[in-house]
């Protein structure tokens, strides 16, 4: 039953992001947290604090406004104190200029009593370094910017 609750909510924060609301997200982190998005790109870097946290998610609405994701599987495991979710997903964008890109990802957050205590996002950084990349190109300097992190 815990792991039915556990999947309904990862669905749910997903719909979140799909919306471009990543409250739901945030809230949903422990009071001491880990973000890890794998990468040296502008959405690489690890935030340990919810200001640099909504920074980073402001960043990848900017550069993707339109970034949606499938999910293809949950994975849950563990008790409710150390519970492990993993989730794959097929995320789509048109980045700032239109060009539609595909990548698949995976999602691993570590969960204690309902709240993220580390969530590390693990994107295909070779697609997505390439729609960075092309962004840059056409003028949307913060698609090279330094990594949000704290």
């Amino acid at each position: 039953m815990y792991h039915s609750i556990i999947r309904r909510k990862v669905r749910t924060l997903f719909q979140a992001i799909n919306n471009g609301n990543a409250q739901p997200v945030i809230a949903g982190f422990a009071q001491k947290f880990e973000h890890v998005f794998i990468g040296d790109h502008a959405l690489g870097g690890t935030r340990r604090d919810v200001g640099a946290t909504a920074a980073w998610y402001q960043r990848l609405f900017r550069l993707l406004p339109d970034i949606h994701f499938e999910l293809h599987h949950i994975d849950v495991q563990g008790p409710p104190w150390k519970t492990l979710a993993v989730v794959e997903w097929t995320e789509t964008n048109s980045g700032t200029d239109g060009v539609k890109t595909s990548a698949r990802g995976v999602h691993v957050a570590h969960i204690s009593w309902g709240k993220i205590t580390r969530l590390v996002i693990v994107p295909d950084t070779v697609k997505l370094t390439g729609t960075l990349e092309r962004i840059f190109a056409k003028g949307v300097v913060e698609a090279k910017a330094v990594p949000i992190e704290s």
